[in-house]
């Protein structure tokens, strides 16, 4: 799970499905208190995938914000999501039990923001 795919002329996209499965691997949990949150190892791989699929998309976002207008409401939702989402994967998980699953469930639902903020720009596929 790359977090990318190609298309027929050979350009790199986000793989969307992709994305929203790792990101839904933390989230699902969430759903179901008495669920029990992935192994530890589990947990590390979770975590560098949602931090590649983050770092794919956040530009791309950007990139696909420069064409609308300044003063747009959906180019500045997009941007404050990317910049939310680079704080996210700044900071630190806390070293008191549960944290780092608490932090790989708010990068995952800040991937999980950016995908729906990625296909209101980029229109269908």
């Amino acid at each position: 799970m790359t977090g990318t795919a190609k298309t027929e002329s050979g350009t790199r996209v986000p793989d969307i499905a992709a994305m929203r499965e790792t990101a839904n691997r933390l989230l699902d949990p969430d759903a179901t208190p008495e669920a029990l949150p992935p192994a530890a190892d589990e947990l590390e791989r979770l975590t560098g995938l949602l931090r590649e699929h983050l770092g794919l998309l956040m530009p791309q976002i950007e990139q696909l914000t420069e064409r609308l207008p300044k003063d747009s409401i959906p180019r500045y939702c997009a941007l404050a999501c990317t910049g939310e989402a680079r704080r996210k994967l700044a900071a630190a998980p806390s070293p008191a039990p549960g944290g780092a699953v608490a932090h790989a469930r708010r990068l995952a639902r800040s991937l999980t923001a950016l995908v729906d903020h990625y296909e209101t720009l980029a229109g269908p596929r």
